[in-house]
């Protein structure tokens, strides 16, 4: 079923519509409980997951928010401005390259290029009351790839379903980072929230902070999740958001016994559980923003984290995850699939560990 401007439409049960925002395509599937907003026209970004009963929207936009790319001209454009620019915060699909500007193969790549500044097609494939689904595909530019994800949501249920396929469509045997940029802030996340992992899951951080202050935990150590060794010699729960100003960390957790994580919200009773196939993604980057980096592209205004399902580490893109052997190695003409799926609860304010399970 292709999108149509003249096609059935309604106004209950499970529903998919369609807009432009600031310029842009894009599809909302909507149920009671949830409404999901994608950006076709740029990245399939995912820029709304409300949580209707209550009116939250779990995803976190940045102070430029919502923009389109092609709307002006970068007075310098760069590798890292390239995303950065046109960074609106909420969940952005990562393939090839996963994080800082790099090389393959002779193609260079941005930061976290390069579907992620793509457009996509769309077509609705499922359009009832009791279900909807919307089909996104997209072929990358420098690499010969094809990436399709399906979105579903059920009436009266709230979690979002999305199924992949990623499709190398060369005679040549390719590497690739494929991951999931998640990133959670205003208005669910805030001090005193509560990160739940499988137990097992070990921290590797960078050897070098990535703020000029300094970081967190030592460097260059593994440690079992969910404590680190922090600088003052005292352990750091990194299960439990700091204070506002605490300085910028990147850590990378792996040896995942399963592949979900929660993150609650005691005060507000609402938590979010977070799926995924975790052969094809063994990794999750743990990215935290607290406040405290006043530089490009912060500047001391946001306070957020990004919990990042990847089939690769670390952010210093595909040249290193070739070299260190994590990255995907794809066969001629081979085909993967991916899954994960994402879940409201709520858990009523101020309840012991794990309420929102």
């Amino acid at each position: 079923m292709s999108p149509g401007m003249y096609r059935r439409q309604r106004n209950w049960g499970a529903r998919v519509l369609e807009y432009e925002v600031k310029g842009m395509r894009a599809v909302f599937l909507e149920n009671e409980k949830l409404r999901v907003g994608v950006l076709a026209g740029k990245g399939a970004d995912i820029f709304e997951f409300n949580y209707k009963p209550l009116d939250m929207d779990f995803v976190w936009l940045t102070a430029g928010g919502v923009r389109d790319p092609s709307s002006y001209l970068s007075t310098s454009p760069d590798p890292l401005a390239t995303f950065l620019d046109h960074y609106p915060g909420g969940w952005q699909e990562v393939f090839p390259n996963g994080g800082a500007p790099s090389s393959y193969l002779g193609a260079q790549f941005g930061q976290h290029g390069e579907v992620s500044n793509l457009p996509w097609d769309y077509e609705i494939v499922e359009d009832g009351e009791e279900a909807v689904a919307v089909s996104f595909f997209v072929r990358t530019q420098k690499t010969p790839f094809y990436l399709e994800k399906e979105l579903s949501l059920r009436s009266g249920e709230s979690s979002l379903r999305i199924e992949e396929v990623l499709v190398n469509e060369s005679e040549a045997s390719l590497h690739a980072m494929w991951g999931h940029h998640i990133a959670f802030g205003q208005p669910f996340l805030e001090e005193g929230c509560r990160i739940y992992l499988p137990e097992g899951t070990m921290v590797v951080p960078h050897s070098e902070p990535i703020h000029p202050a300094g970081r967190r935990v030592r460097g260059g150590r593994t440690y079992a999740w969910p404590f680190a060794e922090g600088y003052d010699g005292r352990h750091v729960d990194l299960s439990v958001l700091p204070e506002r100003g605490e300085v910028s960390e990147m850590l990378y957790l792996t040896g995942l016994s399963e592949g979900w994580y929660e993150v609650e919200n005691p005060e507000k009773g609402l938590g979010l559980r977070v799926e995924w196939d975790v052969g094809q993604m063994p990794y999750l980057w743990f990215w935290q923003e607290y406040g405290a980096s006043e530089f490009y592209p912060w500047y001391g205004r946001h306070y957020n984290i990004g919990l990042e399902p990847f089939s690769s580490f670390p952010t210093n893109g595909i040249r290193e995850a070739v070299e260190n052997g994590t990255a995907l190695s794809i066969d001629p003409r081979e085909r993967r699939r991916f899954s994960l799926m994402v879940s409201v609860s709520e858990c009523g304010g101020g309840k012991s560990k794990g309420a929102c399970v």
